[in-house]
């Protein structure tokens, strides 16, 4: 065919033809709306809250204790799960609901509990609530919160609100804090119990991390990178915390002054005569410790290491889930944390016997990068990530998923070190 001949067969476009092309994404004047609408997975987010607050701050999300072994074997196994799917199932209509201690949830996912949320966003804890409420989930408001469990139920009172509780030497302020939690319609009660001392974080140590944040030169000067951060905690009210006020000082030093290192089962067996209401215990990491708990009369137990936060090398959760998810059966529900970042994560635990999942730097990212909008497509992200999964994997309800859905490789099979988080 002849250049003329080839050129027959061109033509200018029609605008009729043209205009279904173009169609220019909405506007949107709110910055915080526009990073959550761009970020397409949980990284997107951690790599946006980098840019958006400063270094200390985010080094204590993504941080952990000493090397961070810990946190990095939980996402090297994490990522090591092999899916076995299960084809020429019907799933056009797939159900990722869950019940978890007696109500539904939306998902098998809760908001876990996380201190200082103010300083990761100056509105904190409200934005995460109201984020959780609007996704039917349940939250977890920490002892170290910056928002106060009055006013946490006052103003987002749709949201199913539970209280994470540090026992003290001074029971009577422990006693006081189970107190508030039930007044305020608090549904459970997740006692912590790998914490009798606290983690050495050498980030924070490096980063000199104090409560409230101190205005030292290199603060001053990593500051004028991020002074919207700067300017939103200036101007909103100090940070406040649940269980205490006045504190200035380090992370490490007030968690010291919180955490009780003589707790025993004797003392959760009191919480539970304290607490009418379900209780939750969390940081368990062996079918023993899991055992006990459960027979001192805990509602549910959290197979968890803290994030990697507490102890380097300790065991890694996904790992120890199925000998838990055995050895205490129905007697209680169990739930599992550390290092999940998208919804096949959560499915791969589902898989090996989790009834849910928490998950909590997950959602800090969210809110860093851009506040309750991040924390809202954060949880968007990871239902439809479940949903994707689970029809792909040919399960239609949560109660499809089974341990033959998945294989986790032995250690000389995994991958090499993973990027960090």
């Amino acid at each position: 065919m002849d250049r003329d001949a080839r050129a027959r067969y061109r033509q200018l476009p029609r605008w009729s033809e043209l205009a279904p092309l173009l169609q220019p994404k909405p506007l949107v004047l709110s910055g915080d709306r526009r990073r959550a609408r761009r970020a397409a997975t949980v990284r997107d987010f951690s790599a946006a809250a980098q840019r958006r607050v400063p270094r200390a701050v985010y080094d204590y999300v993504a941080g952990a204790a000493e090397d961070e072994r810990s946190m990095w074997r939980a996402r090297a196994v994490l990522e090591s799960v092999e899916f076995v799917p299960r084809v020429l199932r019907d799933v056009s209509d797939v159900d990722p609901t869950v019940s978890l201690l007696g109500r539904e949830a939306s998902i098998p996912v809760v908001f876990a509990p996380t201190g200082f949320t103010r300083m990761m966003h100056h509105e904190g804890e409200r934005a995460v609530a109201r984020a959780a409420g609007a996704a039917g989930i349940p939250y977890a408001l920490s002892t170290m919160g910056t928002t106060s469990i009055e006013a946490v139920a006052a103003e987002i009172p749709a949201c199913r609100r539970w209280f994470q509780l540090y026992l003290w030497s001074d029971r009577a302020r422990s006693r006081d804090l189970v107190r508030r939690a039930r007044d305020h319609g608090y549904e459970a009660l997740i006692l912590t119990v790998d914490t009798p001392v606290a983690g050495s974080r050498l980030r924070d140590v490096r980063n000199g991390m104090t409560i409230p944040p101190s205005l030292g030169l290199s603060t001053i000067v990593d500051g004028a990178r991020h002074p919207h951060w700067w300017f939103n905690l200036l101007t909103t009210p100090p940070l406040s915390f649940a269980s205490l006020s006045g504190w200035r000082g380090t992370v490490a030093d007030l968690a010291n002054q919180l955490f009780d290192p003589s707790v025993t089962l004797d003392d959760l067996a009191w919480l539970r005569s304290e607490w009418d209401g379900k209780l939750i215990v969390k940081g368990i990491q062996s079918v023993d410790d899991a055992e006990a708990a459960v027979a001192a009369g805990a509602d549910a137990v959290v197979v968890s290491n803290h994030g990697g936060r507490q102890l380097d090398r300790c065991a890694t959760p996904l790992e120890a889930l199925p000998s838990v998810a055995e050895a205490i059966g129905d007697r209680a529900e169990l739930l599992v944390d550390g290092g999940f970042l998208s919804g096949s994560d959560v499915v791969a635990a589902l898989c090996l016997g989790a009834d849910a999942i928490l998950v909590g730097r997950a959602y800090l990212y969210g809110l860093m990068a851009a506040g309750e909008p991040g924390v809202r497509r954060v949880a968007d992200l990871l239902a439809k990530e479940i949903r994707v999964t689970m029809q792909l994997l040919g399960a239609a309800t949560v109660k499809d998923l089974t341990p033959a859905m998945v294989r986790l490789p032995r250690m000389s099979e995994r991958p090499g070190p993973v990027l960090p988080m």
